[in-house]
């Protein structure tokens, strides 16, 4: 795909994600910034801009952009302009690359050793330097830079881990996929000012699922 037909096809992505009730205009512009091609093997590229999950390699994926997107607006509309996110699962690094646009500074866990290693330079290929990456358990975290206004997790857990919950900042909000008897669903955790945690459902998802210990 040309130049032009991928600047085409991402001004068509963001038309489809406004309508499908997408608003912020950070968030939109995020995905217009970003070239979602360049996050997926070229023999995939001609899909990139499609509402659709792609492979992005061992065994993991890539996933929608309207997924992505309500995930994004959710945390904005609680946290309007974050300085610290933690992103639980760098997978290809398209939804670090948004987060850049969104924040101070992105701190992205990845346990596959393959993954991580693509995404600095991808990111960096871009101009993006508002980044720390790490290879290791996401269950973990990464307290060292915590508390974190926004945690976004991109992998499916039975339950909140209680290392995120710790490193929540006060007021903050966290937007991951959960186990449920009838399937997954995206959950919404919101700390208060005081520390209090409030939890709800607020979609269906569908993630692949989030692993113990690193991997390479």
């Amino acid at each position: 795909m040309s130049r032009d037909a991928n600047t085409e096809a991402r001004h068509r992505l963001v038309g489809l994600l406004q309508e499908q009730g997408i608003t912020n205009q950070r968030v939109l512009n995020a995905f217009w910034q970003v070239p979602r091609h360049q996050f997926i093997e070229p023999a995939l590229q001609f899909r990139a801009y499609e509402d659709v999950t792609l492979p992005i390699g061992f065994q993991q994926t890539l996933s929608r952009p309207s997924v992505v997107a309500f995930q994004l607006q959710r945390a904005l509309s609680r946290v309007p302009k974050p300085r610290f996110i933690l992103e639980i699962g760098s997978g290809s690094g398209y939804q670090t690359a948004l987060l850049t646009h969104l924040c101070l500074r992105v701190y992205s866990v990845e346990r596959i050793a393959g993954l991580h290693q693509c995404v600095d330079q991808r990111l960096r290929g871009l101009g993006q330097r508002n980044f720390r990456l790490r290879h290791g358990d996401g269950f973990d975290g990464w307290a060292q830079h915590g508390p974190f206004e926004v945690i976004i997790a991109a992998a499916c857990a039975p339950q909140v881990p209680e290392a995120w919950l710790e490193q929540l900042a006060p007021g903050g909000v966290m937007l991951m996929p959960i186990e449920q008897s009838t399937g997954q669903a995206m959950l919404e955790v919101h700390k208060t000012d005081d520390g209090e945690v409030h939890q709800m459902i607020v979609n269906e998802a569908s993630f692949v699922p989030c692993l113990p210990g690193k991997v390479g």
